[in-house]
């Protein structure tokens, strides 16, 4: 039930974001979700693709830093309240979140929430426990 997340370290230079982009098309690799965490010098990108092995093949031949990180992938309704639901069970039992994104829009009354837990196994099992959907990684990864 974890999805794979590609993790790619980018310098904060012109143009390397499109880099990453055209080698994945060049690929046919489609993202579905992404994040950007940026520091002066350096940026980290997170991504939520159709085929994620492929990507980190793809990337690392074109001479990108790049990793895969299991994740977990959430639906909460997209309402008020709908992801402090969530993240209340996870802090009531003490699931630690290294980081966190979401993407809406094409899901119907779901929003879909990416967490990055410290102990991704011991968060899905109290996700599970605690009647919070769990996304399979087909739903998440885009056709």
């Amino acid at each position: 039930m974890l999805v794979q997340q590609i993790s790619v370290f980018l310098e904060n230079k012109s143009g390397r974001l499109a880099e990453v982009t055209k080698t994945l098309a060049e690929n046919n690799i489609d993202i579905c979700a992404l994040s950007i965490a940026d520091t002066t010098d350096f940026g980290i990108l997170r991504l939520i693709v159709n085929k994620p092995k492929e990507a980190e093949a793809a990337l690392s031949k074109n001479e990108f830093t790049v990793s895969c990180t299991d994740v977990i992938a959430i639906a909460v309704e997209d309402k008020p309240g709908g992801l402090a639901r969530a993240l209340e069970v996870l802090q009531n039992n003490s699931i630690s979140i290294e980081y966190m994104y979401a993407f809406v829009g094409k899901f119907g009354n779901e929003a879909f929430v990416i967490i990055r837990a410290e102990n991704p196994e011991a968060a899905l099992e109290t996700i599970k426990s605690c009647d919070i959907k769990i996304v399979p990684s087909d739903k998440i990864y885009c056709k």
